[in-house]
């Protein structure tokens, strides 16, 4: 009788240990769905390794999209639907580097477009008349370096390259006779090519004072050299802002990508996360019932200033149109925003700009 009673209580303590455990089970799982995070970084020389990208860059954007994704998968193992990683990498991205001797067009060549006898142009376009009229045939790379004379209130030499690339003509503006000056040229070129790649990166800073330029970006600059015996030949160079000096482009540009994980795999996002101000709830208005009164949306059910999911939608379309104006079909937000459910909290809303409206994720 005694080993009977012990075996019941043995297969009882088996049956109920079960219980304990699924729970466990079911915590972990849990735990392991709502495993999110947020990085920003920039890929290192291990990453591109890790890549065999051995050149330390990608061939293409489109390269980088299909293949950070692994790198992601293999950095961030555990994290899941939701999470989101802002990537700095860099591609290769040459641009063009084209020299030619410089041709000074005569009286005859602006008459010739203008139909007036001044000798020079007044309308942007006539240069480009110009070249439809000198060149009707070009072929891909064709080069010309052109000193015309333009008219605007006053007249002035300019020296402008031009690039027939993809069935158009690409421009590249010279540097003016000031310019050389204000680089502490007598003339307007310069005496070597080291002269050159010394003095204009300190000089583009102030050529674009009144541009808003940003790290990464990218300008071609022409210059003149005088080659001697009366011979002045233009060049092209490639310089790269940094977000506080320029410096020379070596063919290899910076990109940046938000990635986001879609429950299976990571995916190229362009998610912005957001969270609304005093001035946007404020703009939503102020009156009872609006959210401005107390700069949050009221979420229970049966108040008098409910609001309901459709009608917060609407409130925040408000805020991102205004907010962010003219950006493009597919662009995606996170919309994090207060909440009284009873007690103060905050909640997110995922939308993605469609139609010229936000609409939910």
């Amino acid at each position: 009788m005694k080993k009977l009673i012990y075996l019941i209580t043995v297969l009882g303590l088996a049956f109920t240990s079960c219980e304990p455990m699924d729970d466990i089970y079911n915590a972990l799982d849990a735990q392991e769905k709502v495993i999110t995070g947020e990085a920003t970084f920039t890929l290192s020389d291990d990453d591109y390794d890790f890549l065999e990208l051995g050149y330390g860059n990608f061939s293409s954007i489109d390269d980088a999209k299909t293949m950070i994704p692994g790198l992601l998968k293999n950095n961030y193992p555990v994290w899941g639907n939701g999470s989101l990683a802002t990537v700095t990498f860099k591609w290769y991205n040459p641009k063009s580097s084209p020299s030619g001797n410089i041709y000074a067009l005569s009286d005859a060549d602006h008459n010739a477009i203008t139909g007036k006898t001044y000798g020079n142009f007044d309308k942007s376009y006539h240069i480009f008349n110009y070249l439809d009229a000198k060149y009707p045939s070009p072929s891909e790379g064709d080069f010309y370096s052109l000193r015309y004379r333009f008219y605007a209130g006053g007249e002035s030499t300019l020296t402008d390259g031009f690039l027939f690339e993809n069935g158009d003509w690409t421009k590249f503006n010279g540097f003016t006779e000031d310019e050389y000056l204000s680089m502490g040229e007598s003339y307007p070129n310069f005496s070597s090519h080291d002269e050159a790649a010394l003095k204009i990166p300190l000089a583009l800073p102030d050529i674009f004072k009144f541009s808003q330029k940003v790290a990464g970006d990218i300008v071609q600059a022409m210059y003149e050299l005088y080659k001697g015996g009366g011979v002045t030949k233009s060049y092209v160079n490639n310089y790269i802002f940094d977000g506080s000096k320029w410096a020379p482009y070596t063919n290899v540009a910076l990109e940046t990508i938000k990635f986001g994980h879609d429950g299976t795999v990571w995916v190229p996002d362009n998610t912005i996360k957001y969270t609304l101000t005093q001035a946007d709830y404020d703009s939503l208005g102020t009156e009872y019932g609006d959210p401005g009164y107390y700069n949050n949306f009221d979420v229970r059910e049966g108040e008098t200033n409910y609001k309901n999911q459709t009608e917060i939608l609407a409130y925040l379309n408000t805020v991102l149109l205004n907010n962010f104006p003219g950006m493009a079909e597919g662009q995606k937000f996170a919309v994090s925003y207060d909440v009284y459910t009873g007690a103060a909290a905050v909640w997110e809303m995922k939308v993605i700009l469609s139609g010229g409206v936000y609409i939910l994720q």
